[in-house]
């Protein structure tokens, strides 16, 4: 895991928020790299979800919304964690967490040692208006209730019938007691989910839930994650959330151990009832409340967990092994020497075509070895390099990241090697 947060901040992937002020505990920033591996994640998700498919649309909900919705949903009565605080060293964090804490003396909590818990809202509240006293609202503990309040208008303004979704990415923020394990356990975070609309019977709800599990976990495994160190965990009657009739998780087993970043839950009728929402059958005029089927994901939980998965040591060597439909890069390309115009002139050309139509990244610094190693470490999938043979006849040489082996193709064959590895 330090090789992970080391490599990270390196090479840009991600930086602690706020960082030249010491930081902010549970915020995080993304580099250059971070940057273009969550938007791959989230454009590869929203092609695979809304865009091929046609019983599925997708929304951008507000990230603040009327107080009254998180009344309605819950929220503001059951989103909670248990508080204790440490009565040797005076810390704080959620009592189910306090054998992973250590002490001021470097062992584990200890039961005796903890205070009563106490119940903390996690909801994040925030003050709107100029004058006093100031209308009090809260930044969304989840984007989930932006698709049930929005439940009448899409279906008015798109016509779509049952079974059906709706899908959305965005922002997040839960007052975590404690935030940890890198980015893991943000009090900022990143969802993309889907809310499956069905008619309200259990054999079919049942039906759904399955589709979806065998679905989200396919989709990971097709991306590249390990299928050895993905499993499913069903939530015990405890510790479903106040709005889960069944809730399964998709867990990954990271360096802290099997870690939960999707789930999908069946919520039953939970949510439109709460909201007095209706759906009207426009074939039998039939009125009812539908059940909803949700898959919710974590955008940075499913980037570390691709970083974490990826990274591969093999003696010397460090690279990562992301699926090139994920990679910040998708090609590189070198003048074989950095003091060479023709050389120069000839890689440039090529760069500025591909730039067009793919990240490409640029590298004349150092020997090519080097800028090899550069560009494995950030998952780059091909190196073009740009010789002296090139000026003759029009061929450069690629080279793959995972074999390191390399061969020749004409500069007008460079676009279908590149696409070849994105089908």
């Amino acid at each position: 895991m330090d090789k992970i947060i080391a490599l990270s901040k390196r090479r840009g992937f991600i930086y602690q928020s706020s960082e030249i002020y010491g930081g902010i505990a549970g915020f995080w920033d993304y580099g250059p790299l971070g940057a273009e591996l969550k938007k791959n994640i989230k454009e590869q998700w929203w092609r695979d979800i809304v865009q091929k498919r046609d019983d599925i649309v997708g929304i951008d909900a507000s990230i603040i919304m009327n107080p009254k919705v998180w009344e309605a949903s819950g929220h503001v009565e059951a989103f909670t964690d248990p508080l204790v605080e440490c009565k040797i060293c005076n810390k704080r964090f959620r009592y189910d967490h306090y054998k992973d804490i250590l002490c001021k003396d470097g062992k584990k909590h200890e039961k005796e040692n903890l205070s009563e818990p106490k119940i903390f809202n996690l909801l994040t509240e925030v003050f709107l208006g100029v004058t006093e006293p100031k209308q009090k609202a809260f930044l969304r503990g989840e984007i989930t209730q932006g698709a049930f309040v929005n439940f009448i208008n899409i279906i008015d303004s798109t016509r779509i019938k049952i079974p059906f979704g709706i899908a959305q990415i965005g922002k997040a923020f839960r007052n975590e007691i404690t935030p940890g394990n890198y980015t893991y356990r943000s009090r900022e975070f990143e969802q993309m989910e889907i809310e499956f609309f069905i008619t309200p019977d259990n054999n079919e709800s049942n039906k759904w839930f399955d589709y979806w599990k065998n679905e989200r976990v396919n989709w990971y495994k097709s991306l590249g994650l390990n299928p050895d160190k993905l499993r499913f965990r069903k939530h015990d009657e405890d510790e479903k959330a106040h709005y889960a009739k069944e809730a399964v998780d998709i867990e990954y087993h990271a360096p802290f151990g099997w870690s939960e970043f999707e789930g999908i839950h069946n919520r039953g009728d939970w949510d439109l009832s709460r909201h007095n929402l209706k759906y009207k059958d426009p074939e039998t005029n039939k009125e009812f409340i539908p059940f909803v089927i949700e898959t919710s994901g974590g955008v940075d939980r499913s980037a570390l967990f691709f970083l974490i998965d990826s990274y591969i040591q093999e003696d010397k060597r460090e690279y990562l092994k992301l699926h090139p439909k994920l990679a910040p890069f998708k090609a590189a390309v070198f003048p074989l020497l950095a003091n060479k115009p023709e050389l120069i002139n000839k890689a440039r050309e090529i760069y500025k075509k591909l730039k067009q139509s793919y990240m490409v990244s640029w590298d004349e610094r150092g020997n090519i070895g080097k800028r090899y190693a550069a560009q494995d470490e950030i998952g780059t999938p091909i190196c073009i390099t740009v010789d002296f043979d090139t000026l003759k006849d029009d061929s450069v040489t690629l080279r793959d990241r995972d074999t390191t082996k390399q061969e020749r193709v004409k500069i007008s064959e460079i676009e279908k090697s590149i696409d070849k590895i994105l089908l």
